[in-house]
């Protein structure tokens, strides 16, 4: 009796002592971002990024995680591209997804692609945090958006996106 006591309380113990340290959920984080299409394929042809123009987006949004491993990402995306002596906000990206953490710092968002273009979509993303301070952290991340419409052939591009996330 005294030995199952004991037990109990050295359980309860690290139980409180456990549910103090955790992080709350549903967790808010919002992050900014610089993305560069490096290569584009399609049935016509292949559009490489720096060559005769340059393409570069600006991922900003937030993301709800429900629990340690899952979570709700909304993300909007203006594009430029400047090409000459011309430069324009070409596209505005809605892109809202689900992320599951993949563990060791890790992400896989799987987001729904609706540009003010016309074309749609998806993109899946393997993202990394790379450096994690107390009060941000730093990543880099690999999309691989795939678009259709607009009377455009299919299209699939690579992209290399870094950011901060707070």
């Amino acid at each position: 009796m005294i030995l199952l006591r004991r037990i109990l309380v050295i359980t309860l113990l690290f139980l409180s002592y456990n549910s103090f340290s955790q992080t709350t959920y549903p967790k808010i984080t919002g992050y900014f971002g610089i993305m560069h299409p490096i290569v584009t394929f399609n049935s016509e042809q292949t559009n490489v990024n720096f060559r005769d123009y340059y393409a570069v987006g600006f991922p900003t949004g937030i993301n709800i995680w429900k629990s340690q491993k899952i979570g709700f990402s909304f993300e909007v995306v203006p594009n430029i591209r400047a090409q000459g002596n011309s430069d324009k906000v070409t596209n505005l990206l809605f892109h809202p997804g689900i992320l599951v953490s993949l563990g060791n710092g890790y992400t896989f968002a799987g987001r729904a692609a609706f540009e003010s273009s016309g074309r749609y979509g998806f993109t899946p993303v393997i993202n990394k945090t790379v450096i994690k301070n107390d009060n941000c952290s730093y990543f880099v991340a690999v999309p691989l958006p795939v678009r259709f419409g607009n009377d455009h052939p299919a299209s699939a591009t690579i992209g290399f996106q870094f950011g901060i996330a707070f």
